[in-house]
């Protein structure tokens, strides 16, 4: 894998690949990238022309301090470790976007701006990141109309053109992405733990290889399950879509709710619920917050879903309810 010296300093910096589970020095966080980035800047150099200075070199071109200087010396070192790492990665069909890169997602440079993840790891068509389509969210555990919106979704999106948008996770994500996959579309699932363990089912290889699929995660390919990553990856799948649909959530708990409200907040697409009569109270009370009711069962063919979003997301957004005491 060739990555231009820009990327390649930003995925030595900014990424824990090759890294030990607790790396000493560890790489940077977007909040220290960001005001490194702006020092580059101010120095008029590029992330590339890092390569190859040293702790008193870094000091006097960017106005750091000895500890910050040997901190990013120590892992720009790395790189011929790193090398192998990423040949190894690409021997089974993972690849690396950052930022600077032509091919990143710009729906990520336009809604997230600084909050936009500096390196992703992707495996099949990278091409498909930012596509319209529909992101899919909700909870693992589903009732019957949740499980038959996930696959009515799937399906329209198949049948139109739009891509799935999902997080990859069992049930909702999973059910959606298959339906889509099922009825000859695309998905793009935003991973938060395992991609190498992700692509190895042959289901999925064979989708990868096609071109239908791609799967994508901002965290290390190997990297194991945790609570706080399926958190911060949630925007991820609403900033990449044109339109989200929330099938099942939890009441102010829960990835789901936590990245349904952000994206409510922050305006980045249109939102909509799941309405029927024994939907979860999470669904009800991101209705009071100003997401759009999506009905069920669909009043209309699987192939009118798109024109119907468009024609929900135009008309005047009721406002927010005051939530009251239960």
């Amino acid at each position: 894998m060739t990555l231009s010296p820009d990327s390649l300093v930003i995925v030595l910096l900014c990424s824990r690949l090759g890294l030990p589970s607790d790396p000493d020095p560890a790489p940077l966080t977007l909040r220290e990238w960001n005001p490194l980035v702006r020092q580059l800047q101010a120095a008029s150099l590029r992330p590339g022309d890092l390569l190859g200075m040293g702790v008193m070199e870094l000091q006097n071109q960017l106005a750091l301090t000895e500890a910050e200087a040997s901190r990013l010396a120590r892992l720009l070192e790395r790189s011929g470790a790193l090398a192998i790492e990423l040949e190894r990665l690409e021997s089974v069909g993972i690849h690396v976007l950052t930022r600077p890169d032509v091919d990143y997602p710009q729906r990520y440079h336009q809604r997230l701006k600084d909050s936009a993840p500096n390196v992703l790891f992707y495996a099949g068509e990278r091409a498909l990141l930012g596509q319209p389509g529909i992101a899919v969210v909700g909870s693992r555990h589903l009732d019957e109309a949740g499980q038959t919106c996930a696959v009515f979704v799937g399906n329209a999106c198949g049948l139109s053109g739009l891509v799935l948008y999902s997080g990859g996770a069992k049930g909702v994500d999973t059910i959606s992405m298959n339906a889509a996959l099922e009825s000859r579309g695309t998905a793009v699932g935003i991973l938060a733990d395992s991609l190498e363990r992700a692509i190895r089912p042959p289901g999925t290889r064979s989708a990868l290889q096609r071109g239908d699929l791609c799967l994508v995660t901002t965290y290390s390919p190997n990297a194991g399950f945790s609570v706080g990553a399926a958190m911060g990856r949630n925007k991820l799948i609403y900033a990449l879509a044109d339109y989200a649909i929330v099938v099942a959530s939890d009441a102010e708990t829960g990835g789901t709710w936590a990245g349904a409200s952000e994206a409510l907040k922050a305006g980045w697409l249109p939102v909509f619920v799941l309405e029927h009569p024994a939907m979860p109270d999470g669904n009800r009370w991101l209705l009071q917050k100003g997401a759009l009711p999506f009905p069920h069962p669909f009043p209309e063919h699987l192939s009118k879903l798109r024109d119907w979003l468009q024609a929900q997301a135009t008309v005047d957004k009721p406002h927010p309810k005051q939530l009251g005491l239960l």
